[in-house]
């Protein structure tokens, strides 16, 4: 019995043993998970290249994206030296291939360059109305048509009027009394003179002793028609308007200026403008007037140059191109960068500054406040120092690796 239970211990001493050297065997290997280990770290150090647009595309060699034919760039860009975590990478082939380059920020003169847009038009303080000065029937139209050129004192119609008879028989019969009776002589021409009868015409009736029955009707301005509003036949009364005549030896330039152009445009600003008929022809001339009501359709008010057209190659209704150059005091020697270097969140505006702490690609997002538009450019109010490194093209290749690797981007604080 004893040696049965004996030979019970040493068969349990047995596996107990053997279950220790069976696990030592399986679990004591050292050597190979170090070899895994270091095998898998050097996975990650390999380059892999993808798309900023399809980020499923991975590829082990820079190229074009299967999907869109866009440059690829690095995924993750590792470097050696020490950089900013929140900081992303470029090697020299990446930025080179995203058309990344960089500028200096520097002061500038903040000059806004504003363009404008509209049409030559009519001074209207020389636009003058021919009128009837007395009722009568047209009975012929010397100038009869919408454009025609006419000078101060010439004939433009003749008009048959009873009341002028009438006027004329009462002048005739009291010039034969005018020695007797000068008061009614005087009266009778006085009521003649009213009606725009001229001293000559006056004599002539007086000599020739008969009655008119047509009676003239001079300009009295010189100008181009712009509006012819009678025919032959048509009664008018006194006051009626026969003619619109506009003088044009001065013209105005009418420009459309947008609301947000408004604060950087002062009267007596100097505007050179250039005209699509005449082309390689330009023209200067300052500010007169600025509207102080915007269109509430076209949400732009008018701007008014006045220039000389006294050999009349301007005419009415011909478009003009304006470019004016606003100095912006308030901005003097403030930082100026490229609209490219600027990406827009909506609330916020970021850039991509080069870290000065070591000689390779690493850029950081940093957020400005830029001020006026400047052309091309911005002007900065706060967010950068002069001296500093951005990147001004390939502002978006930079964004999406950042965005790729999970640190601060346009899209990601």
């Amino acid at each position: 019995m004893k040696t049965i239970i004996s030979n019970k211990y040493v068969l349990y001493g047995l596996l107990i043993l053997a279950g220790l050297f069976l696990g030592w065997f399986i679990f004591h290997t050292p050597k190979i998970a170090e070899e895994k280990h270091n095998h898998a770290a050097e996975d990650t150090k390999k380059e892999i290249w993808t798309c900023s647009m399809h980020p499923q595309i991975k590829m082990d060699k820079p190229g074009k994206c299967p999907i869109c034919a866009m440059d690829l760039i690095l995924l993750n860009q590792n470097s050696t030296a020490q950089m900013d975590s929140d900081a992303i990478h470029f090697s020299a082939d990446a930025a080179a291939l995203a058309n990344v380059s960089t500028s200096i920020v520097s002061r500038q003169q903040a000059l806004k360059e504003v363009r404008l847009y509209g049409k030559v038009q009519a001074d209207e303080r020389l636009i003058q109305n021919q009128v009837a000065h007395i009722s009568g029937r047209i009975e012929k139209l010397v100038v009869n048509f919408t454009g025609e050129t006419v000078n101060k004192g010439q004939l433009l119609a003749l008009i048959y009027s009873p009341e002028l008879i009438t006027a004329q028989q009462e002048l005739l019969e009291a010039a034969k009394e005018k020695e007797a009776q000068p008061t009614i002589y005087e009266a009778a021409k006085e009521k003649l003179m009213h009606w725009k009868i001229t001293e000559n015409q006056l004599s002539q009736i007086e000599k020739s002793g008969k009655v008119k029955t047509l009676f003239e009707i001079y300009s009295n301005t010189s100008g181009v028609v712009k509006a012819k509003r009678i025919n032959v036949g048509d009664y008018v009364s006194q006051g009626s308007v026969l003619y619109d005549i506009a003088n044009l030896s001065k013209v105005w330039i009418q420009f459309d200026a947008y609301e947000s152009d408004l604060p950087f445009l002062t009267v007596g600003n100097a505007v050179n403008f250039s005209l699509q008929a005449l082309p390689g022809k330009n023209f200067s001339s300052t500010i007169r007037f600025i509207d102080p009501v915007i269109d509430p359709i076209n949400r732009v008010a008018k701007v008014r140059v006045e220039i000389d057209n006294s050999k009349g190659k301007l005419k009415p209704e011909m478009f003009a191109t304006g470019i004016m150059n606003a100095h912006l005091n308030e901005y003097k020697d403030k930082l100026v960068i490229p609209r490219s270097a600027v990406l827009w969140t909506g609330k916020r505006s970021i850039v991509y500054v080069k870290q000065a702490d070591n000689e390779e690609l690493n850029f950081k997002m940093r957020e400005v406040e830029i001020g006026p538009m400047l052309g091309n450019s911005y002007v900065v109010i706060s967010g950068l120092d002069e001296g500093e490194e951005i990147v001004t093209d390939g502002t978006f290749s930079v964004d999406a690796a950042a965005q790729l690797e999970g640190k601060p981007s346009m899209m990601n604080r």
